[in-house]
């Protein structure tokens, strides 16, 4: 890719994307926002708020001297952004994570507290690994274990995609041993794993599961009483009582464990599921259903 084949360099991406979080979340975002999460001059902060009005999204934002900020107008729409409150629960989150480190560091932002657990532990060495083998497209030799196999396996792997499942890395890719695509948890790795100088053979775009899209159909689980469905539905923006969620096949199964869900049984409490899948024949993972259900339980 050339230098002029971006369409905006990473670091204004960056304060345009503050700008808009800030100004759709918070409903007023001033000069001093880009100020103190860049640390930069309130001259070239007033620069990057003209320039995103001028250049990225023209009418977004109107001056209000009243609240002495810019606030949303009317026919405000994300460009930068999604417009989904999971940007601003990140920005808090980033920001908690900087003040954690440096004290003294004032981003500005309302007081606030974000709930993190512990991630699985991945050694530095062993991302380097599994990154160079990805990114370059290499084998990648590694000894593995799991809870259904706790005796430590070598295979000869071959990744094609690293994906974060909330407090869980995992590596897909294809395995020799078994001839077919798998996910392998990075915290499962023994000794260090090393990427060998030969090329993959299989890809993505081999992984059926993987180019195989899905649409979730998420309703509120059908034992509460209706006034309790309506609460559920309303807290997960549904519309006609149900959420239509868009993923991967092979990433489906992740996603409904984020939701609570599980495609093999109900849980006894609906208080506690609260939500359930409504097409499940449509994951059609066949004879794949039970290595699905391995993995997301880490087994």
């Amino acid at each position: 890719m050339k230098k002029t084949d971006w369409p905006i360099r990473w670091d204004l991406l960056l304060r345009y994307r503050l700008i808009e979080t800030i100004a759709l979340w918070e409903g007023r975002l001033t000069t001093n926002h880009i100020c103190h999460s860049f640390g930069i001059g309130r001259q070239q902060a007033s620069k990057d708020i003209n320039t995103y009005l001028r250049e990225v999204a023209p009418g977004n934002l109107v001056y209000d001297r009243h609240l002495k900020g810019y606030v949303p107008s009317s026919s405000f729409k994300p460009v930068v952004t999604h417009g989904e409150a999971s940007e601003y629960q990140d920005l808090l989150a980033q920001q908690q994570n900087l003040n954690d480190s440096l004290a003294e560091l004032e981003l500005g932002m309302p007081g606030n507290t974000v709930i993190t657990g512990p991630g699985r532990y991945v050694a530095p060495e062993t991302m380097r690994a599994v990154v160079s083998a990805t990114r370059y497209k290499r084998l990648l030799k590694a000894s593995y274990v799991s809870l259904s196999r706790p005796e430590a396996a070598e295979s000869v792997l071959e990744p094609h995609s690293l994906v974060c499942a909330g407090n869980n890395w995992h590596v897909r890719a294809w395995c020799g041993s078994n001839r077919e695509f798998r996910d392998f948890a990075l915290s499962r790795f023994q000794d260090t794993p090393e990427a060998l100088r030969q090329k993959s053979r299989y890809t993505a775009q081999q992984d059926q599961d993987w180019q195989r899209r899905v649409t979730l159909d998420i309703a509120p689980d059908q034992r509460l009483t209706a006034a309790q469905q309506q609460i559920v539905a309303r807290d997960y923006g549904m519309k006609n009582g149900s959420l239509q969620v868009e993923t991967r096949a092979a990433l489906a199964p992740y996603v409904l464990s984020q939701l609570g869900i599980t495609f093999d049984r109900n849980h006894p409490d609906p208080l506690v599921q609260q939500l359930e899948l409504i097409n499940p024949d449509q994951l059609g993972f066949g004879s794949k259903r039970e290595q699905a259900l391995k993995a997301v339980a880490g087994l």
